[in-house]
C-alpha cells in the first residue's frame, strides 16, 4: 500500500483508491457463491471499477468483456444484456465475488503490479473462502487464474476453467464453455437460487456506494 500510495503521487493508478476493494465491499462472504477470477485491472482511462473484467457504467466496453456477453448471449439465450453497460455489479451483489488476483495497475501498463505483493494477498482471500466455504463455484479464466488452483479445496468446491476471454484465447476454449449454465445448474443441485447473469441497461442500474 506504501508503494502504490508513492506511485499514485507521479502516475495514473487504476482504479482509484476508494475502488480498489470494492469487490470485497459488494460481495458479502456469506451471501458468496461463485467466484470469477481476472489478472489485474482494465489500464485504460475510465474502465477499471474494482470489480474482475467489469467498467463503469456508460464507459466502452472492453475486448474481453464484448467476448464475456457474446458467450453469455449463448449460453443462456434468453438472458438480457444491455448494449450500453459494461457494469457487473449486478453478479457481485448476488454473490458473485469478481476478483482480480492483482488489484491495481500503472495507466497503460498490464501486469505493471505485479509482483508488488497483490498475489499473496489474494492467495489467501481465496484460502480463506476455500476453508470457510462449502460449495462455492470457482470460474478460472486463463493460465494466470487457474494458477489459484492450489489454494482451493477441491473435494469441497467446484472449479470450471478455460482459456482467458481476451481476443488472444477467447477462441481456445472460452467460446462454447457454458460456465454461466453450468453454474446455475450446480447451484441448483445445492438447492441455493441462480444468478440472474443480466446486464441492466445503464439507466436502470442500482446506483452504487462504491
Amino acid at each position: 500500500m506504501k508503494f502504490i500510495s508513492q506511485e499514485r503521487e507521479i502516475k495514473n493508478i487504476f482504479p482509484e483508491q476508494k475502488k480498489v476493494f470494492r469487490s470485497l465491499f459488494l460481495t458479502s462472504f456469506k451471501n458468496l457463491k461463485v467466484v470469477i477470477l481476472g489478472q489485474d485491472p482494465y489500464h485504460n482511462k475510465n474502465q477499471a471499477d474494482g470489480l474482475a473484467f467489469s467498467v463503469s457504467c456508460g464507459n466502452k466496453i472492453p475486448p474481453s468483456l464484448k467476448n464475456i456477453f457474446r458467450e453469455l448471449s449463448c449460453d443462456l439465450k434468453d438472458v438480457l444484456i444491455a448494449k450500453n453497460n459494461g457494469s457487473l455489479e449486478n453478479w457481485a451483489n448476488q454473490g458473485v465475488l469478481l476478483l482480480n488476483t492483482i488489484l491495481t495497475v500503472e495507466e497503460n501498463k498490464p501486469g505493471s503490479h505485479k509482483g508488488i505483493g497483490w498475489e499473496k494477498f489474494t492467495d489467501l482471500v481465496i484460502s480463506i473462502i476455500s476453508k470457510h466455504k462449502l460449495g462455492v463455484v470457482f470460474l478460472l479464466w486463463g493460465l494466470y487464474a487457474q494458477k489459484k488452483i492450489s489454494q482451493i479445496n477441491l473435494q469441497k468446491h467446484y472449479v470450471l476453467q478455460t482459456s482467458h476471454p481476451s481476443p488472444f484465447s477467447v477462441n481456445r476454449g472460452f467460446i462454447g464453455c457454458k460456465h454461466f449454465s453450468k453454474t446455475n445448474r450446480i447451484l441448483l443441485s445445492k438447492g441455493e437460487k441462480p444468478i440472474d447473469w443480466s446486464i441492466l441497461p445503464f439507466k436502470y442500474s442500482k446506483k452504487t456506494l462504491y
